[in-house]
């Protein structure tokens, strides 16, 4: 008999339903998917409901799409939001001492804010599922769950916990790349390992930024352009 490849459907996917927002609520499951970049050719992912989603939100760079058509373009609505394009050369304020990974996450806080509310504002208005995606589903996918969980109110603990889980994917994650991961300027190979872990402090930092505003993420989509309107519509959405 045929045997199924285990790489032959997404493999860092999941809902991000089911998130504790405080006072016994949850977000709501079906909403938005996250997950590592989807390939021509897999199979429908196991326990996704409903598949496919309808609207796709694609964080790679041009460099890594090559102009391609995305896999699920026939069956839903693709947005291409490259958020490091305008990040990666962004003036932030860092502790030098900090992790690759921290460093890599301010810069698209601090570098591409208009792009993270365009990616807030897709998920609003999409009419069914979304799938929110980049090449692993770990960094820029970590730091725009980290937004949409937050303004919310999902508690840090658990988007802290939604973010490790990509840890024990990672292996299969490269295996379906199939490349060694493009590194940032200036990262040599002994930092590969960093790169490619989940640490907490990286997303805490995240999630650090946010709370420095008042009402937390939501005062920071509000800072740079969401309004209160759609930031009430997305609570209702997302968790009903």
């Amino acid at each position: 008999m045929p045997t199924t490849d285990p790489l032959d459907a997404l493999v860092n996917l999941r809902d991000l339903g089911g998130q504790p927002a405080g006072d016994g609520v949850v977000t709501r499951d079906g909403v938005v998917f996250r997950s590592d970049a989807p390939h021509a050719g897999d199979r429908v992912p196991e326990g996704a409901t409903p598949w496919p989603p309808k609207v796709v939100v694609d964080l790679r760079d041009s460099v890594e799409t090559r102009d391609q058509e995305h896999p699920l373009a026939s069956v839903a609505t693709v947005h291409h939001v490259p958020l490091l394009e305008e990040a990666r050369d962004a003036d932030i304020d860092v502790d030098e001492a900090a992790h690759e990974l921290t460093v890599l996450y301010q810069s698209i806080l601090q570098g591409a804010p208009k792009k993270l509310v365009e990616v807030f504002r897709i998920v609003l208005e999409a009419d069914g599922p979304v799938l929110i995606h980049c090449a692993a589903g770990k960094d820029r996918t970590g730091v725009v769950s980290a937004m949409l969980q937050g303004a919310v109110g999902v508690r840090r603990d658990a988007i802290v916990a939604d973010y490790v889980r990509t840890d024990r994917n990672m292996f299969r994650v490269l295996q379906r790349l199939n490349v060694a991961p493009e590194l940032p300027p200036g990262v040599d190979e002994e930092m590969v390992h960093e790169l490619l872990s989940t640490p907490t402090e990286a997303i805490e930092s995240v999630l650090s930024a946010f709370e420095a505003h008042e009402d937390g993420a939501r005062g920071w989509l509000r800072t740079h352009g969401a309004t209160n309107e759609e930031l009430d519509r997305w609570q209702a959405k997302f968790i009903g």
